[in-house]
C-alpha cells in the first residue's frame, strides 16, 4: 500500500486558509487545506503546496473539488448538450446516453479540482500533486473547500 494511501483515513483538523490575488486585484481565491498537525501546517511544503493550489484556482476556474460537487443541475444541462450535439451529428438514438456519458467524464476532469491537470505541470492532476506532496510531508492532507471571486462576476 502506498504511503498516501495508508494515511488517508487519518484526521485533518489543522492547516491553512491559504488566500491568493491575481491581476491586481481582480482575481481572488480562498481555499482550505488540511493536515493532522500544526507542526505540519507551518511546513515549507505544505505551506507551498497550499499556494500552489490557490493558483492553480484562480488559473484553471474548478467549479467543484470533485465530480460528486457539481450540481444535479449543471450536470444535467451539460448532458442535455452533448446528446444533442451528437444528435446533431447523425448518431444512433441508442449510442447518444454512451456519447453523452463520456463527454460528462472530459467535463469533470476540466472541471473538478481535483481531476485537472496541474496548471504548473500539466503531466499530472492536482490529485497527483496531493498524493505526491502527502508522501513528502508524512500527514495525511485533504483540500476542504475553495471559493474563487472574479471582479464584475
Amino acid at each position: 500500500m502506498a504511503p498516501a494511501q495508508k494515511r488517508s483515513g487519518r484526521y485533518t483538523s489543522e492547516g491553512v486558509v491559504q488566500s491568493y490575488i491575481h491581476m491586481g486585484g481582480k482575481i481572488g481565491v480562498l481555499v482550505e487545506v488540511n493536515c493532522e498537525s500544526d507542526f505540519v501546517a507551518k511546513n515549507e511544503g505544505f505551506v507551498k503546496f497550499a499556494k500552489d493550489i490557490a493558483m492553480h484556482i484562480a488559473a484553471a476556474n474548478p467549479i467543484a473539488l470533485i465530480p460528486e460537487d457539481v450540481s444535479a443541475e449543471i450536470v444535467a444541462k451539460e448532458k442535455e448538450i452533448y446528446m444533442g450535439q451528437a444528435k446533431e451529428l447523425g448518431k444512433p438514438e441508442n449510442m447518444l446516453e454512451k456519447i453523452a456519458e463520456g463527454k460528462l467524464k472530459k467535463f469533470f476532469k476540466e472541471n473538478c479540482l481535483l481531476n485537472q491537470a496541474y496548471v504548473k505541470d500539466p503531466s499530472i492532476s492536482i490529485s497527483d500533486y496531493l498524493t505526491d506532496t502527502i508522501g513528502k510531508i508524512g500527514e495525511n492532507i485533504k483540500i476542504s473547500k475553495f471559493a474563487r471571486f472574479q471582479l464584475g462576476e
